[in-house]
């Protein structure tokens, strides 16, 4: 299984405009951070979790040209919002983009691109269809995938697990029995926001409370604000299996 970051931070990343800060003027390419966002090779099958607004630039950057499907975690435009770039993908594969979220968030799927899911479509819409994702696990042809439950302040959002790698964003709240489905794992990528606390994700200390609990062979953080601090100066502070994650980090596990 080959995991790839596509992007790492988030609507508060970086560069910001304006912003004079160590981070934001960084000449380290692992401080400059598109939204957040991942693809999962596994096998023949090829995942994208989230398609935020910088998608396009993520696809042609990592020279990605099939996708199995989209998994979402939630509705946030910094999550969504590039969804219609799929649309090269389905010409080039021929094929329907399935969606799997949570009803609510396939909703808001319908609702905002709407034009793709009209009964007689304007030609050249992207090619999508909603496939609602509950408790239970699901397959995507023999790939079995486990929805984790976690929440975005009081905000129900999912994380993914595929095999012994998990996904988790912008979470600020993981039950017990969630925590009970991401026991094993080679890798976790979990959320971590800044240093400071915030109310609805994450911080370093908390990030790094969930990975001390799991016990993850690896612990890749994503979701980072320009706020976490240089990736330099962050990273010799993380325990040896925790590292930062950067825009185009690929990680392969068994």
């Amino acid at each position: 299984m080959r995991i790839t970051l596509l992007g790492t931070g988030t609507s508060q990343g970086v560069p910001v405009v304006g912003c004079t800060c160590d981070v934001c003027l960084s000449a380290d390419s692992r401080d400059k951070r598109l939204r957040t966002s991942a693809f999962v090779e596994v096998g023949n099958e090829k995942f994208l979790i989230d398609a935020g607004p910088d998608l396009r630039l993520q696809l042609l950057s990592n020279n990605i040209t099939e996708i199995t499907a989209v998994l979402v975690t939630h509705e946030h435009k910094d999550h969504l919002a590039g969804l219609d770039d799929v649309r090269p993908i389905n010409f080039r594969m021929r094929h329907t983009m399935p969606i799997y979220g949570l009803p609510r968030v396939l909703a808001v799927v319908k609702k905002d691109y709407d034009y793709a899911f009209k009964t007689v479509k304007y030609p050249g819409v992207p090619d999508l269809a909603v496939v609602p994702v509950y408790d239970e696990p699901f397959y995507i042809h023999d790939i079995k995938i486990e929805p984790i439950h976690v929440k975005h302040l009081t905000l129900p959002i999912l994380g993914y697990r595929i095999g012994n790698f998990a996904y988790i964003t912008d979470a600020s709240f993981i039950s017990e029995k969630e925590m009970q489905k991401l026991q094993n794992l080679d890798l976790l990528v979990l959320n971590a926001l800044r240093i400071r606390e915030h109310y609805s994700h994450f911080n370093l200390a908390q990030a790094l409370a969930v990975i001390g609990t799991l016990k993850p062979k690896r612990a890749v953080l994503t979701h980072i604000s320009h706020e976490m601090g240089k990736y330099a100066d962050v990273s010799e502070q993380l325990p040896e299996n925790v590292s930062l994650g950067f825009d185009k980090m690929t990680i392969e596990i068994p």
